[in-house]
């Protein structure tokens, strides 16, 4: 059913539990997983045509991702985008041709909602299935 399955994160205990549970529908359906996080770009600026320089944001950004990725026993890809969290999110979906998006529901509630959340705009934009997991 599922075979690319996208899960944002960041440092928030909401957005691990959203991993954990992509995690576990990964490996019921074998499904690769692509986890992904974003970050501020650094004040460095690759010229036209040349690789993005690693800044300290992205070092870290894919550090924090590689210590995910290295405790699963499935297919698992990291993606550490310079850009704001759904972007980054609707990004990757977009570019692996995801089946499944998941994040949690941090920043459902209130005015949150009304202004714009990550999930929020995950569920609207997306092309594909989103699972918002509930981690409140």
């Amino acid at each position: 059913m599922f075979q690319r399955i996208v899960v944002g994160v960041n440092r928030a205990d909401s957005a691990v539990d959203a991993l954990h549970r992509a995690q576990r529908l990964a490996e019921e359906f074998g499904a690769t997983l692509h986890i992904v996080t974003a970050y501020e770009p650094g004040a460095e600026r690759a010229r036209s045509g040349a690789a993005a320089p690693v800044t300290a944001g992205r070092a870290d950004a894919e550090k924090f991702l590689e210590r995910f990725a290295a405790t699963m026993p499935i297919s698992v890809e990291t993606h550490a985008l310079p850009e704001k969290p759904a972007a980054a999110i609707l990004r990757v979906a977009e570019e692996i041709d995801a089946d499944l998006v998941v994040v949690g529901n941090k920043g459902m509630k209130g005015l949150g909602r009304v202004l714009g959340s990550v999930p929020n705009e995950v569920a609207h934009k997306a092309n594909c299935s989103v699972l918002i997991v509930n981690t409140t």
